[in-house]
């Protein structure tokens, strides 16, 4: 177990939007925090514009290979880990150009491409979790340490299941799906994990102007950084919480329904 007091953090997609945010925020924090991007050069100069502890690392979730590297790279020098924040995604990936809402219409379960359901599934269920299988070593190491997972709370069935909520048009079966697979996938995990020392949290952003819908969101990166930067810095949540920002049916942080 790693007694060292440095706290040690990887955000994936940290080059930009929500994820660089909450680098910029850990770093401001006291953490070492490694800015995960596929590409490195982006990854650079994000940390750059962060400064203070902020270091890139190239990590691709979907690649085997880089996720090996960053492991490891993360393991000579440091041993451990303090916390993982997931924060790499994809809305889509077919017909570059189009607005959130004709993106939405070819995502509808009765129409959508099987391959680019493969294709963002495969980064936000599959990758998200191979990379936190790959780190769980590492979490175990540090005396206390946690996984933040930003979901949505888009992929609630609860929210989705209810005529009154004026968003469920949005649930669809490729990006809004995933995210509910992934809310299965890491409650799974925070179940398996609630008698060690490795917490789990799942956090919304809430509808935030990012490259996920076009920047078309109605918040402010900033402003839909402000509960995943709470979960990340907070140490006592208790885990499997998964939370979000203001909605019809949550105040500002939350429980989201499952």
């Amino acid at each position: 177990m790693q007694t060292n007091e440095i706290k040690v953090a990887l955000v994936t997609g940290a080059n930009t939007g929500v994820g660089f945010q909450i680098a910029k925020a850990l770093a401001e924090n006291g953490y070492h925090v490694f800015v995960g991007s596929r590409d490195l050069e982006k990854g650079r100069d994000a940390a750059n514009q962060i400064g203070g502890g902020a270091h890139a690392i190239q990590l691709d979730i979907t690649d085997n290979n880089s996720i090996r590297n960053a492991v490891g790279k993360i393991e000579n020098e440091f041993g451990y880990l303090t916390l993982l924040v997931n924060n790499a995604a994809i809305s889509n990936a077919g017909i570059l150009g189009r607005t959130m809402w004709e993106i939405l219409n070819a995502q509808k379960a009765s129409v959508t491409s099987i391959d680019e359901m493969r294709q963002v599934w495969e980064t936000n269920v599959f990758g998200t979790l191979a990379i936190t299988q790959a780190l769980l070593p590492l979490l175990r190491n540090a005396k206390q340490s946690r996984i933040v997972t930003v979901s949505s709370s888009l992929g609630s069935l609860t929210l989705n299941a209810d005529p009154h909520n004026t968003f469920r048009s949005g649930f669809d079966a490729v990006y809004g799906a995933s995210k509910t697979a992934l809310n299965g996938v890491f409650l799974s995990l925070a179940n398996e994990l609630e008698n060690t020392d490795v917490k789990v949290h799942l956090v919304s952003p809430g509808f935030t102007a990012t490259a996920l819908n076009n920047f078309e969101g109605t918040d402010t990166v900033e402003e839909g950084s402000l509960e995943p930067i709470r979960v990340a810095l907070a140490e006592d949540i208790p885990n499997g919480s998964f939370t979000g920002p203001a909605t019809y049916r949550t105040e500002q942080g939350g429980q989201v329904p499952w």
